[in-house]
């Protein structure tokens, strides 16, 4: 394609029009919809939702025009809506604003004519789509640029809407561009070696789930037709369902779905571990490292697949014992693999395979190959069409294992994070309830019981205010430090005391190297250290300057501590609150108190001191510490606690143990509201054992 325009330019196919003339032709104000899209990867598919579903309304109402549109025309429309949203997300990222309206041919005014005037073969009728985003100064792209994994699905360009447009174009106003293209509803006439390279670019229609075993289309004269037209919005569909999957084995089946029977009578997934080094494909594709060879243990074959189930497993076999040898690491297109006849039976002796590896980021993450029996080369328009396919199945592919190295390193952070095992303690049952809302990161709820010494046991139930790393950071300073204090003899008062104090240095430490990065990177002098001894407050205003999320973020910690010392028929108990909800004692007899005093966050006034008080847990007595993940569960606008809730919800608890009070607490708390929780939950309950008869 020529040069990016700079100005207001068109690329019609037939007499074009501006997207403001268009909308004067004729339009009915039902038959427009309109729609703000987020600038993420989740647009194209909300975009494509959003036209279908227009489309499918007009023709509901039997609007003008409307009766008259194709089955192809849909097709053709979310081809283009994909690559016009996807273009401007991935080059823009602004918010971007959809448009889509139905014209009819110009005439009687609105009203006077009949639905049926136009619809004669839908001559006159289009629909046009306008993509605006709000970065002027990039052009829309035309050309494959690979994408980094956190990307899902990226455009093909500009071509498929030239192809599929009788007319298309881009405006520039200020502040905005718009990508608009007309459709047709007769549709376009197009040249072979355009017609072609559609081919080689699209596949598939309306892919869904259910859609994923369809009957193979038939193979003949009938087959250029399918992949013209009733398979275009195929890759896009693709995309969004492998863009959905957490699980590499789970793209790797998925991937075998797809090709199978449509465009090959089988296919097998590689799968190659990057942390181990595996799956180097030398230069040549000798067996052995040293002749250029594939290097390491070897990939995992991670799915065979086949249109007739018994040959699976025979084929499997085989292709497990001499798998695929690709000549380098970096080339995506087909590359001519020895055919396995053996494995097929005597309706496979012959055929084509065809190997592509499957790179993301620079970096080989497997190989695909396919084969079709009886062929002696596969089609160009099918090479092509699976080399698009691998690309996306690739980014899927890395999208996966990106998330399951984040996912494995939050699930080792969050055991670090907690104690391995609570302690028993002698004349007291203990239960805890410990749900955290987001499985996928740390939670900013946590929990201790740890003996301190001297006959004494202590308690810890605290919420980081945020979650994720700054949480992380907050409870794994809180955590042992509230352990070191107590095992050195400091009561409850002193240990918040000095938590406290640590978790201000803490803060002032991190603002610190915060402005010393900031004015490194503004280029500013260094700063000269006041008399607070804070870089920070010799640069007044650096760190307000900061953009959201760059700076240290305020680490403020509620957190409810005890200490536990039992007796000869009870257990003393002292505690403090320090912004968290107050304790709850349950009397044998079911009677319910406050068991604390309420006082300031910790991590945030300086020299603060903190008081503690104590009571005695006799026989049956029980203790209930919460978060306020269950005092503020909501229901609408009430909250759990409102009118003394949690005191009545443990009333009606007497006579319970320990267990039997934490799940029953913590059911109401699930059933107070329609949806899940939406906070992290943490409970803990401490009882002094009954007297034995």
């Amino acid at each position: 394609m020529g040069a990016i325009p700079t100005q207001r330019e068109t690329v019609p196919r037939a007499p074009s029009r501006a997207p403001g003339a268009l909308a004067r032709r004729g339009a009915d104000r039902r038959t427009v919809a309109h729609a703000t899209l987020g600038g993420g990867p989740l647009a194209p598919g909300a975009a494509r939702g959003l036209v279908r579903a227009a489309l499918a309304e007009w023709a509901r109402l039997g609007l003008p025009g409307a009766a008259a549109l194709p089955d192809r025309l849909t097709d053709d429309a979310m081809v283009v809506v994909s690559e016009l949203v996807t273009n401007a997300v991935v080059h823009a990222g602004t918010d971007v604003e959809l448009q889509c309206r139905l014209e009819t041919p110009g005439g009687p005014e609105e009203g006077e004519r009949g639905a049926g005037d136009e619809e004669e073969a839908g001559v006159g009728v289009a629909l046009v789509v306008e993509v605006s985003d709000h970065h002027p100064s990039r052009a829309p792209r035309d050309g494959g640029v690979e994408l980094p994994y956190d990307i899902p699905e990226y455009g093909r360009g500009l071509r498929l809407v030239s192809v599929l447009s009788e007319a298309w174009g881009v405006t520039y106003r200020t502040g905005i561009k718009t990508v608009w293209a007309r459709l047709p509803a007769e549709g376009v006439t197009v040249d072979d070696d355009v017609d072609a390279y559609a081919a080689t670019q699209t596949l598939g229609h309306g892919l869904r789930v259910a859609e994923i075993l369809a009957p193979e289309p038939p193979r003949g004269p009938c087959d250029q037709e399918w992949l013209n037209h009733g398979a275009l919005s195929f890759l896009a569909e693709a995309s969004d369902l492998l863009a959905g999957q957490l699980d590499e084995d789970l793209v790797a089946a998925l991937t075998g779905q797809l090709l199978v029977p449509r465009l090959a009578d089988w296919c097998a997934v590689w799968l190659e571990d990057e942390s181990m080094g595996r799956g180097s494909w030398g230069e040549g594709g000798g067996a052995g490292g040293g002749d250029g060879g594939y290097t390491g243990p070897g990939p995992r074959l991670a799915r065979v697949w086949h249109s007739s189930e018994d040959l699976v497993e025979e084929l499997w076999r085989a292709l497990e014992k001499d798998p695929p040898r690709p000549p380098d690491t970096t080339r995506t297109g087909p590359v001519t693999v020895p055919w396995p006849g053996e494995a097929l039976g005597a309706h496979g002796e012959t055929g084509s395979a065809l190997a592509y590896r499957l790179v993301a980021g620079g970096r080989p993450l497997g190989t695909l190959v396919i084969g079709r029996a009886g062929a002696i080369r596969f089609p160009d328009e099918v090479t092509g069409l699976v080399e698009d396919l691998s690309r996306r199945v690739a980014l899927a592919i890395g999208a996966a294992r990106q998330y399951a190295r984040q996912a494995t390193i939050s699930r080792v952070l969050q055991r670090g994070l907690l104690p391995g095992a609570v302690a028993e303690i002698p004349g007291v049952t203990s239960a805890l309830v410990y749900e955290p809302c987001d499985k996928g990161g740390p939670s900013g709820d946590f929990y201790d019981l740890f003996p301190a010494g001297d006959g004494r046991w202590c308690f810890a139930v605290g919420d980081v205010q945020g979650k994720g790393p700054e949480a992380a950071v907050v409870i794994g300073l809180a955590r042992p430090w509230l352990r070191l204090l107590a095992r050195e003899g400091y009561r409850v008062a002193d240990v918040l005391d000095r938590l406290n104090q640590l978790l201000l240095d803490d803060a002032t430490e991190t603002a610190d190297a915060a402005a010393r990065a900031l004015v490194a990177a503004d280029g500013r002098p260094a700063p000269v250290v006041g008399p607070a001894g804070s870089v920070a407050s010799a640069v007044p205003g650096v760190l307000a300057s900061a953009r959201p999320g760059e700076g240290p973020q305020t680490r403020f910690l509620s957190l409810l501590y005890g200490e536990l010392a039992p007796f000869e028929g009870g257990v003393r108990c002292t505690v403090a609150s320090a912004g968290h909800p107050l304790p709850l004692v349950l009397r044998a007899g079911g009677e319910v108190r406050t068991a604390a005093e309420p006082q300031t966050l910790l991590g945030v006034v300086e020299d603060e001191t903190y008081t503690s008080g104590s009571f005695e847990l006799r026989p049956g007595d029980s203790l209930l510490c919460v978060t306020d993940g269950v005092t503020e569960r909501r229901c609408g606008p009430r909250q759990f606690d409102d009118g003394d809730g949690l005191a009545n919800a443990l009333a009606d608890c007497a006579g319970l143990n320990a267990q039997l009070i934490a799940e029953r607490i913590r059911r109401l708390v699930h059933e107070f509201g329609e949806k899940p929780p939406e906070d992290d939950l943490a409970l803990l309950v401490l009882q002094a054992d009954p007297l034995r008869e």
